[in-house]
């Protein structure tokens, strides 16, 4: 789970026990810590069962909250405890306060920092995605990951045909991978062996490329079958720029927009807004974060790149930004910061549940040619890809 959206932090004074849990698929360490610092640590099978039975039993009177790390688990724990009555909060792993000269870890170590952390109000859940939108993600997730894998095998094709000499056949950028191109990639003279690792790769491409189509059907009808799903989605596609992809994989990310609490939220989400380290009235801002889901944030600049084509506004901010820096650092800078403007309008029309309506906009020069080569090398890459 990657950096997901943090929520509002809780009130420690009023709750009497808070339980830190370590969770790993076959046990759960558990630290159970009092408001007078009294610890009790233990460990249990896996699963929410034994953990509320030994709550009922031995704190029948005391009102506990759970915290426990985000991780391979999920979020079945919390879903039953929370079933229950109990409030449980999930923490992103890199928001856990940790201190510098420590080097000894352990499970029950773990649990005892979150118990600690939360008795201190130091911990700060992260947004827990409803039914809904787990099963987008899910989706979301095995489309990427299909297409990382007709990429891969598309350089391992490239590969074979360079180490054995085999020169790719001719095609216009945009089309390396036509019908045309595969179909000659099958009759191309080869020796034997050669010939079968390279039917096998393109029966390889050609099955996952079936699977991504499949795999994008059903996101299509999971989001018409979702009232609120699809009505976001159109919200989202209505911002110059952003696409079907891009717009389901926001939306798998983000979760429930209701959630959603101030502008600022979603740009530190995607890492798209600059580290700071000011003191006093120096201010030093560095490069941008690049917490959050790094795929995400590759897809944004991406349709920044496209955003500035449709809208004349976006254009004229993103050359006002280029002018500002060296041309070795221009085109990066200044389209990161489009990207950062598109956060702003895909909260606004979330928050709001409203299209984006693009403004009456005078008519603005096209970007001049030292002004795209970011653009240029964008298409390239992904054309050679």
């Amino acid at each position: 789970m990657n950096s997901p959206l943090l929520s509002q932090s809780f009130t420690p004074q009023r709750y009497d026990l808070f339980a830190g849990l370590d969770v790993d698929k076959r046990s759960i360490a558990v630290s159970f810590l009092d408001q007078q610092g009294n610890l009790r640590s233990l460990r249990m099978p896996y699963g929410a069962k034994p953990l509320l039975n030994y709550v009922h039993k031995h704190f029948p009177t005391q009102k506990v909250i759970f915290a426990y790390e985000a991780g391979p688990t999920g979020w079945g724990l919390y879903d039953e405890v929370t079933a229950k009555g109990h409030p449980c909060i999930v923490v992103s792993p890199a928001m856990v306060p940790r201190a510098p000269g420590q080097r000894v870890k352990t499970n029950r170590l773990d649990s005892r920092k979150l118990a600690q952390g939360l008795r201190g109000g130091e911990l700060k859940g992260v947004h827990v995605p409803s039914t809904p939108y787990r099963q987008l993600r899910h989706l979301v997730q095995l489309r990427d990951t299909l297409v990382r894998q007709i990429t891969a095998t598309k350089l391992r094709l490239k590969a074979l045909l360079l180490f054995e000499g085999i020169a790719f056949p001719e095609a216009p950028a945009g089309s390396q991978w036509s019908r045309r191109v595969r179909a000659e990639l099958k009759a191309l003279p080869c020796s034997a062996a050669v010939r079968f690792k390279l039917d096998r790769l393109l029966a390889q491409l050609e099955f996952t490329g079936q699977q991504t189509r499949q795999t994008l059907k059903e996101i299509h009808r999971l989001c018409q079958q979702e009232p609120e799903l699809e009505r976001c989605l159109l919200y989202l596609r209505s911002i110059p720029g952003i696409g079907a992809i891009v717009a389901t994989h926001l939306l798998a990310r983000i979760g429930d927009w209701r959630q959603l609490e101030n502008v600022r939220q979603i740009g530190a989400f995607l890492g798209v807004v600059p580290r700071e380290e000011s003191t006093g009235e120096d201010i030093r801002r560095g490069p941008i974060m690049r917490s959050g889901d790094s795929r995400l944030r590759s897809k944004l600049i991406q349709s920044a790149w496209a955003a500035i084509r449709q809208d004349a506004e976006l254009r004229e901010f993103y050359r006002r930004i280029y002018q500002r820096h060296h041309r070795d650092q221009a085109a990066r800078k200044a389209i990161v910061a489009v990207a950062r403007k598109l956060t702003t309008r895909i909260y606004c029309v979330l928050k709001e549940q409203r299209p984006y309506v693009l403004k009456a906009q005078s008519a603005s020069p096209p970007l001049r040619a030292e002004e795209v080569e970011g653009l240029q090398g964008e298409t390239r890459r992904q054309a050679e890809a």
